[in-house]
């Protein structure tokens, strides 16, 4: 680190590069809740390109499309069925053709879902399995392995679920006897594939290819620190949760075989090849749960995938001191490796911020949370998640948006478990809750069914009835309003070039530790977690706030707010 001002230390220094990835703003898409078209109560394709003015308007660069494939949505379309065609229940191939021409026509580009490390039980290739006999190469493309104990009754190790239970479950063979059991690191409808079969990597390359040749600009790889795993499946005493983050990295039970194993970045290397044959800077960006944070980075050297998840801030929820260790830690690792920093605060796995910030211990992350549970308070919740959005826009990199934030959409925390659909529900026998809660439709129109998402009213999850005032259409243009936020800060990240920019500490501005201050090109950004105020230097012109600064007290950031200030 060098020093750039008598008090200040540059942490991160922009690259050379200018690719479009590097600094964008990419939005997801959950499309069974983005816009249903057809009134079914499920989000569609053609909902989407519907509503694809919206995101123009919110300023990002690209969308994420979550899985839209033929599936028999166990765990909610990320058990492929068929990896080249679309779920009925979402439509057409050629209403995703209609979105990608859409899309780029808007200046948008459009990433999707691959989903890896594992395929639906109703998959061609696992009916083949299960009707094949043991050592047949049927059974070869997943992990069927013969159980232990005296007839075989055991499962092969001890590894259980990341939704709750064990990890394997046997099968019944042609003759009607008791057979080979099979690895599903998520759901039974989930078996893992074996990918030290050729043909599995062959078959996945042509998926590339299939969608490449179709127009996509990248692709979102699920687990990605998944696919490969240790030699000899050993048994392991460990529990792995959807979202992992640890400040010392370490993982229970020592070191984990399911994931991160050396095996994944050969695959990757060979992805990267394919992507690198097509014309307009095409990416992979990995959800790879993965600490300490240099080996994450190892998922982004220059030969393999383009981004990484980054988790950690995620994880860290309001604490000003561990934030500024994770940003710090964050630009060493992927700096190192010449790859961009990523930065996100909620998608589909998790309780959304403006939930999570809430909370009575704002560093928690449940999973999810329900009507018996402590309830956020969710103007407080609201507050620190306008004010931790600000504070990630305005970092160097790329940031990842979950759809809905920008509404300042708090999580459902009311569902029945009669309307619940989530795996981990189940097979944890409702002891987690699970990630309904973050997935349940968006507000479009306050006045409309199912506030527009729906013409009939139907919806796939109930949506709560405060969520009226929170619709896009009661939104836009307010003065104040989170949409009006999310543009505002967008359209000043794409002004000031913040993506591409360095970063530097501005001690000078508070030595307090609950205060964030730090430059990026011509912006100061002071991000006050603590509970006093924050006064801010005599030059600058305020350009943004996450919320209402006193009149009279323009310097001045209060408690769990955020300000952008344009340096002169």
């Amino acid at each position: 680190m060098t020093s750039t001002a008598p008090d200040r230390v540059r942490v991160h220094t922009a690259p050379a590069d200018a690719q479009w990835w590097r600094s964008a703003v990419i939005y997801q898409v959950y499309p069974r809740s983005f816009a249903d078209s057809d009134g079914d109560g499920i989000g569609d394709l053609p909902g989407i390109t519907a509503h694809l003015d919206h995101l123009v308007e919110l300023g990002v660069d690209a969308l994420w499309l979550s899985p839209f494939y033929r599936s028999p949505q166990v765990d909610a379309g990320y058990d492929v069925a068929d990896y080249r065609d679309v779920d009925p229940l979402f439509g057409t191939l050629a209403d995703a053709d209609a979105l990608l021409e859409r899309a780029h026509r808007l200046g948008l580009r459009v990433i999707v879902d691959l989903v890896p490390n594992h395929t639906s039980d109703e998959h061609a290739w696992f009916r083949a399995a299960r009707a094949a006999a043991p050592g047949s190469p049927e059974r070869a493309h997943y992990l069927f392995r013969d159980g232990r104990g005296e007839h075989g009754e055991l499962p092969p190790n001890n590894w259980e679920s990341v939704f709750g239970g064990r990890a394997w479950t046997r099968v019944t063979e042609a003759d009607g006897t008791p057979g080979q059991w099979y690895l599903h690191l998520f759901d039974a409808g989930q078996p893992d594939l074996n990918w030290e079969n050729a043909e599995v990597r062959a078959e996945f390359e042509d998926v590339l290819r299939f969608w490449l040749d179709r127009g996509v600009d990248g692709f979102r790889v699920d687990v990605a620190h998944g696919m490969v795993k240790a030699e000899g499946l050993p048994d392991w005493s460990g529990h792995v949760a959807m979202i992992e983050g640890d400040e010392q990295g370490t993982v229970p039970g020592g070191t984990n075989p399911m994931f991160d194993q050396e095996g994944v970045h050969e695959i990757f290397r060979a992805w990267r090849r394919v992507l690198d044959e097509y014309p307009g800077e095409r990416v992979m960006v990995a959800e790879a749960w993965v600490d300490p944070l240099p080996r994450l980075a190892r998922y982004v050297r220059p030969d393999e995938l383009h981004q990484a998840f980054n988790f950690d801030v995620l994880v860290t929820g309001w604490d000003a001191a561990r934030l500024r260790r994770v940003i710090d830690s964050s630009f060493a690792a992927n700096d190192a490796v010449g790859a961009p920093t990523t930065w996100v605060l909620s998608n589909h796995d998790v309780v959304r911020h403006a939930s999570r910030l809430g909370l009575p211990d704002p560093t928690s992350r449940p999973n999810g949370i329900g009507p018996d549970d402590v309830q956020p308070d969710a103007e407080l919740g609201l507050r620190r998640a306008r004010a931790a959005t600000l504070l990630v826009l305005a970092l160097p990199g790329s940031a990842y948006l979950y759809q809905g934030e920008e509404l300042g959409l708090p999580d459902h925390t009311s569902l029945d478990p009669s309307v619940r659909t989530d795996p981990a529900f189940f097979r944890t026998g409702g002891t987690e809750l699970g990630r309904d809660g973050c997935r349940v439709p968006l507000p479009w129109r306050a006045d409309a069914p199912a506030y527009g998402f729906s013409p009939t009213g139907a919806t796939w999850l109930p949506q709560p009835d405060e969520w009226a005032r929170l619709a896009v259409d009661v939104q836009r243009d307010q003065a104040g309003s989170t949409l009006e936020l999310y543009r505002a800060a967008l359209r000043l990240r794409r002004d000031h070039a913040l993506g591409s920019g360095d970063l530097s500490w501005a001690p000078e501005v508070s030595t307090d530790p609950t205060v964030l201050a730090f430059v990026d090109r011509d912006v100061l950004v002071v991000a006050n977690l603590g509970e006093g105020s924050v006064q801010l230097p005599d030059d600058g012109h305020v350009l943004l706030s996450s919320a209402p600064l006193a009149a009279g007290a323009e310097r001045t950031v209060p408690a769990a707010t955020t300000v952008w200030v344009e340096l002169r």
